[in-house]
């Protein structure tokens, strides 16, 4: 059985919690505030299947100008 690291916080784990958090928020406010939130569980999706597709995502960019790196980062390929 696989289980991912947890000692650090990096730029994976982040961005699955992010994808988690708005998908319950989108399910959340669709429920019981307007049905258009439901549209935040759309946008994610979408999100990932072009992060699995072309390995680009705005949060992951966002994340490596803040400072956090992967969890695969190799020291040398950056300058």
């Amino acid at each position: 059985m696989y289980f991912a690291k947890v000692d650090k916080w990096h730029m994976e784990r982040i961005i699955n919690l992010v994808a988690g958090v708005f998908s319950l928020a989108g399910i959340i406010l669709g429920t019981y505030v307007n049905s258009y939130f439901y549209l935040l569980n759309f946008l994610v999706g979408i999100n990932l299947v072009i992060l699995s597709l072309t390995g680009f995502c705005i949060l992951s960019n966002i994340l490596y100008f803040l400072g956090i790196r992967p969890s695969c980062d190799n020291k040398s390929s950056h300058p």
